[in-house]
Order: structure tokens, then sequence, then C-alpha cells
């Protein structure tokens, strides 16, 4: 059975892509943390930030830079957090890799789940 992850990439769940390119999009979350909380999702399967192939890296550089950038646009913040868990000891709960893009705004107090 696929992941939620897969299924969006592949289009069989319908999502908001904020940004994509060839190997990673980027979604709003669904449960967010604060305004703008989005996600960067690898396009492939990978289980979690090891087993990311090395030459993806340009490519989720360029998707987190250019997400953060279209985020401040539409919602602005003053700061972000990057989160990235791997495993379930970690966090983890779906296991496909993704990224959190946590928007931080002076004075805004998070309950977060992510840690």
């Amino acid at each position: 059975m696929e992941c939620i992850f897969c299924k969006i990439s592949k289009g069989e769940i319908k999502s908001r892509k904020i940004y994509e390119n060839k190997n990673f999009f980027s979604i709003f979350d669904i449960n967010p943390v604060s305004e703008g909380h989005s996600l960067v999702i690898s396009k492939e399967h990978f289980e979690n930030f090891l087993d990311l192939r090395n030459n993806l890296g340009d490519d989720l550089i360029e998707c987190v830079k250019e997400t953060i950038s279209i985020i401040k646009k539409e919602k602005p913040f003053e700061g972000f957090n990057l989160v990235n868990n791997n495993s379930e000891v970690a966090g983890q709960i779906v296991k496909h890799f993704h990224l959190h893009i946590i928007p931080r705004r002076k004075g805004e107090k998070l309950k977060s789940h992510l840690f």
C-alpha cells in the first residue's frame, strides 16, 4: 500500500502545490503549528533523510527556498524553522521524506507536535 505522500506526488490525491521542481514539491500542512506551515516532500519515495540520494541536494534546497519566498509574500513572517524528523522515535509519522517549514512571527507561541 502506497503512502499518502506518494499518492499526492502522483496526483491520486489532489492538493494545492506551493512549488514544484523535478524531484520535490511543497504543500501546506493539514495540521499547521503556525500560519503558512508547509511541507517539502520528495516525489520519489524515500523513508527518511538518510535514504535520499546525494545528488538531490540542489533540488531540495531550491524547493525549500522557493517555497519560503512564496509563503513569505502570501503570509508575511520574520523567521522560520526547518524541521525534519527521522524515524518514529524522533517524531516521524509519515515514513516518506518531508521537511517542515514553520514560519515564525514575533510574539507567536507554538504548540508543536513536531518534536
